[in-house]
């Protein structure tokens, strides 16, 4: 059993600022790719960010500049730095891992259960 446990979100105004982490535990032996995901009320999942566990970053053309994704891969846990935070930012944050559940087992995805993120004056 695998599960990733995110925290950090919250409300915060326009501008501000809001760090979300997501540590994964359990049965997993290798994870491969880390990101963050999001969905805004009646819109699909999206990408929001990801990093490899060689340190490659992928950002969303609308987070560009603004998010941050780091990872420390001896915790199993990846981190989103979000900065200039808008109010089109607002969605459930989810926390995404790609691995392997055993050795040659897989990969899978396993997701976090989400997070809310509420950009507002």
């Amino acid at each position: 059993q695998v599960q990733l446990v995110e925290s950090g979100g919250g409300l915060v105004q326009p501008g501000g600022s809001l760090r979300l982490s997501c540590a994964a535990s359990g049965s997993i032996f290798r994870i491969y790719v880390m990101g963050w995901y999001r969905q805004a009320p009646g819109k699909q999942r999206e990408l929001v960010a990801m990093i490899t566990s060689s340190g490659n970053t992928n950002y969303a053309e609308s987070v560009k500049g603004r998010f941050t994704i780091s990872r420390d891969n001896a915790k199993n846990t990846v981190y989103l730095q979000m900065n200039s935070l808008k109010p089109e930012d607002t969605a459930v944050y989810y926390c995404n891992a790609n691995g392997l559940a055993g050795a040659g087992v897989g990969p899978y995805d396993y997701w976090g259960q989400g997070t809310q993120v509420t950009v507002s004056s």
